[in-house]
C-alpha cells in the first residue's frame, strides 16, 4: 500500500469507506479500525487525515448532502414554464426514493443524529437552506419549504416502504402545493 504522500486517494476512499459502512451498519457501528479495513488503508491514515470520529462524521455526511443537493440541482436546472418545473420535481422525487437504498438508509442515519447532536442538525440545516435554495428559483420561500419537506417526507416513506411510490401521487401533490 502505498504511503500517504504517494496515494491523494486515500483520504477520498476513506470517506467513500465511511458512507459505505454507515448504510450497511449504522452510525453506532463506525470506528477508526473498521472503517480503515472496508477502505483499505492502514490505521494510523484515520488520525492523519481526520481529528477524530465525529470529523470523519461530518465530512462524509456533508459529502453525502452535497451529493443530494447536486441531484436537486441537476433536475431543476434549465427548467423554465411551470409545468416543466413539476415534471421535474416528480422526477427527482422518484430519482431519490428509487435510487440506491443505501441512500436512503444514509439519510435517514444522518436525520437521527442529527436529532441528537446539534453539531450534525447544522449540517441537515445546511443541506435543506441549499435545497430549499435550488426550489426558491422557482418558487416563493414558503412554497419551497412545502415542496422540500413532501419531498424528505416521500423519501422518508419509500426507505420504509419497499412497494415503489405511485407517480399519479407524487404528481397530484406537486400539484396541489404548487397551485397558485
Amino acid at each position: 500500500m502505498a504511503t500517504g504522500h504517494t496515494d491523494p486517494q486515500r483520504r477520498e476512499r476513506i470517506l467513500a469507506a465511511t458512507l459505505d459502512h454507515i448504510a450497511a451498519e449504522g452510525v453506532a457501528g463506525v470506528s477508526h479500525r473498521k472503517i480503515a479495513t472496508r477502505a483499505g488503508v492502514p490505521l494510523g491514515s484515520m488520525t492523519y487525515h481526520f481529528t477524530g470520529i465525529d470529523d470523519l462524521l461530518r465530512e462524509a455526511f456533508t459529502r453525502f448532502a452535497d451529493h443530494i443537493v447536486t441531484v436537486f440541482a441537476q433536475h431543476l436546472s434549465g427548467v423554465e414554464s411551470p409545468e416543466q418545473v413539476r415534471k421535474a420535481l416528480v422526477d427527482l422525487v422518484h430519482t431519490i426514493s428509487d435510487g440506491p437504498q443505501r441512500d436512503l438508509v444514509l439519510a435517514q442515519e444522518l436525520y437521527t443524529l442529527a436529532a441528537r447532536r446539534p453539531e450534525y442538525r447544522a449540517l441537515t440545516q445546511t443541506w435543506m437552506a441549499h435545497s430549499r435554495h435550488i426550489l426558491e428559483q422557482h418558487f416563493d420561500a414558503a412554497t419551497a419549504r412545502q415542496l422540500d419537506a413532501l419531498i424528505e417526507g416521500l423519501t422518508l416513506h419509500r426507505a420504509l416502504d419497499p412497494a415503489p411510490h405511485d407517480r399519479a401521487l407524487t404528481t397530484e401533490a406537486i400539484r396541489r402545493i404548487t397551485a397558485a
